[in-house]
C-alpha cells in the first residue's frame, strides 16, 4: 500500500486512509437510498437499481483510487438522477431503457472530450456565473421534487402550486427529518444526512407509514437493469436535447468537484491543466465510470463533493476511494432496508442538498446584470419549467443574446455561441420537449 499508494509522500498512514474513506461513505451513503427512490419511479426494478447505485459507486471510486491515486468517490450523480426520471422519461416520454441508452452515449461523448482536451476547452468557455446558476437552478429542481414527493406542496388550478396538507402523518415527517438533517450537520456529526434518513425512516415504520422489510440479505439480482439500455431507441427524436445536458451538466459538475476537493488537498500543481498528471487521470476516471454506471442499469456517475469531508479527515490518496469502494459493496446486503425507507425520509436528503446547492448564487457577478440575468433566469427556469434542459436552454440563449445586444459579444466565449446556437436550433426544429 505504501508503494502503491505513496502513503508518506503525501503525508498519510493506512488508519488515516482508512478512517477518511468511512468518512466520506457515510456522508454519502445518502444515494443508495434515494436514488433508486427517484429512478424506480420511471418504472425500473428499485432493488436492481439499489444493487447499480452501489456497484456504479463501488466502481467508479476504485477506479479513481487506483488509476488517479485521488481521495475523491464517486457514485450516480445528484440532479442527473431527476433529470433521467422526471425530464427524458417523466415529461419526454423516453423509455427508461432508451434514457440509460442516453447516458451511455453521453460517457462515451464525455470520454471522448476528456482525451481530446474539448472538455477543458467547454469549461473555460464557459462563464463562472452561468456555472453558479447551473448549480443553484439544479439545487431548486430537486427542492421542487422533494417538496412535491412529501407533499409540502401540491398542484394548485388558481396557482399552479400551493401548499399541501401541513397535519399529514408524511408530510410532519419529512419536516421532522430536514430538521434533524440541518440540526446534526450544524453541529458537525458525520453522516448527518444518513442518519436523517434512518430516523425517519424508522418513525415511519413504528407509525404504520411504511412497511418494515428487514435489515439484511443476500444482493437481490441486477439482471432487471443490468445491460438492458436501449442505444437504438435512443438515436431518435430528441434524443439531441438530452445527451446535450447530459454532456453539460457532468462537464460542470464532475470537473468542478474534482478540482475543488483536490485543490482542498493540495493534490494541484500550479501551471496549465494539462501538467497535471494527476488530474488528467481523474478526468478520465470519472468519465470511465459514467459508461460503466450506464450498462449497470443507473443514471451518470460523478466525482461526489461529500469527498472533501474525507479530505478534511486526513484522506490524501487513492486508498480513501479504494475504501469507499469496499463499503459499496457492503452495503449490497441492506437490499431490505434500502426497500423500507419511504419517500418521506428521502425526500428532507433532497430538500437538504437543495440548500446546499443554491448556495452557489453567491458567487454570481451580481455588479455586471449581464452575467447575473442569465445566470438567474437558467436558475429559476428549471423549478418552473421542471427541466434541467429548459433551464440550460434560456441561459445560455439568453447570456449570448443580452451580450450581442450590450455590445460585449467580444466577451463571449465560443464555446457558449455554440451551445446557445445549438439550443436555439432545437426549440426552432424539435419544439419545447
Amino acid at each position: 500500500m505504501e508503494r502503491y499508494f505513496k502513503l508518506s509522500e503525501h503525508g498519510s498512514n493506512v488508519r488515516t486512509e482508512v478512517i477518511a474513506g468511512i468518512t466520506t461513505f457515510l456522508t454519502m451513503a445518502y444515494i443508495i437510498f434515494v436514488n433508486p427512490d427517484i429512478l424506480s419511479s420511471t418504472g425500473m426494478d428499485r432493488n436492481a437499481v439499489f444493487v447499480a447505485t452501489c456497484l456504479a459507486a463501488a466502481i467508479g471510486s476504485a477506479i479513481m483510487g487506483l488509476w488517479a491515486n485521488w481521495p475523491i468517490a464517486m457514485a450516480p450523480g445528484m440532479g442527473l438522477n431527476a433529470f433521467f426520471a422526471f425530464t427524458v422519461v417523466g415529461a419526454m416520454g423516453f423509455t427508461w431503457q432508451q434514457a440509460l441508452g442516453a447516458v451511455f452515449i453521453s460517457g462515451m461523448i464525455f470520454l471522448f472530450m476528456t482525451v481530446t482536451g474539448l472538455r477543458r476547452w467547454l469549461i473555460a468557455g464557459i462563464p463562472h456565473s452561468m456555472r453558479s446558476g447551473i448549480a443553484a437552478g439544479i439545487g431548486m429542481f430537486l427542492a421542487i421534487i422533494a417538496m412535491q414527493s412529501s407533499g409540502l406542496v401540491v398542484d394548485s388550478p388558481a396557482t399552479l402550486i400551493t401548499l399541501g396538507d401541513l397535519t399529514a402523518t408524511g408530510t410532519l415527517l419529512t419536516i421532522a427529518g430536514f430538521f434533524i438533517i440541518i440540526a446534526l450537520d450544524a453541529m458537525k456529526v458525520t453522516g448527518a444526512i444518513l442518519i436523517g434518513i434512518l430516523v425517519i425512516t424508522v418513525a415511519a415504520i413504528l407509525l404504520g407509514v411504511s412497511e418494515f422489510g428487514g435489515i439484511m440479505s443476500m444482493p437481490p439480482s441486477i439482471a432487471p437493469t443490468f445491460m438492458q439500455l436501449d442505444l437504438a431507441g435512443a438515436l431518435t427524436y430528441g434524443i439531441f436535447q438530452v445527451i446535450l445536458v447530459m454532456v453539460l451538466v457532468e462537464v460542470f459538475d464532475a470537473t468542478g468537484t474534482l478540482i475543488g476537493v483536490a485543490k482542498r488537498a493540495g493534490l494541484l500543481t500550479e501551471g496549465p491543466a494539462h501538467t497535471n498528471k494527476g488530474l488528467g487521470r481523474a478526468l478520465l476516471a470519472d468519465s470511465t465510470a459514467i459508461t460503466a454506471g450506464s450498462l449497470l442499469g443507473t443514471s451518470s456517475t460523478t466525482a461526489y463533493v461529500e469527498s472533501a469531508s474525507g479530505v478534511q479527515a486526513g484522506g490524501r490518496t487513492g486508498l480513501t476511494a479504494l475504501v469507499v469502494a469496499l463499503l459499496f459493496l457492503l452495503a449490497m446486503f441492506f437490499a431490505p432496508l434500502a426497500g423500507s425507507v419511504p419517500a418521506y425520509a428521502t425526500a428532507p436528503a433532497l430538500l437538504y442538498v437543495a440548500t446546499l446547492m443554491v448556495r452557489e448564487m453567491s458567487d454570481i457577478e451580481w455588479g455586471d446584470v449581464t452575467e447575473s440575468a442569465p445566470a438567474v433566469l437558467t436558475a429559476l427556469a428549471m423549478p418552473f419549467t421542471y427541466s434541467i434542459a429548459n433551464g440550460l436552454a434560456f441561459g445560455f440563449i439568453s447570456y449570448a443574446v443580452i451580450k450581442l445586444l450590450t455590445g460585449k459579444a467580444g466577451q463571449v466565449h465560443p464555446a457558449t455561441w455554440i451551445v446557445a446556437g445549438m439550443f436555439v436550433i432545437k426549440f426552432a426544429f424539435f419544439g419545447a420537449h
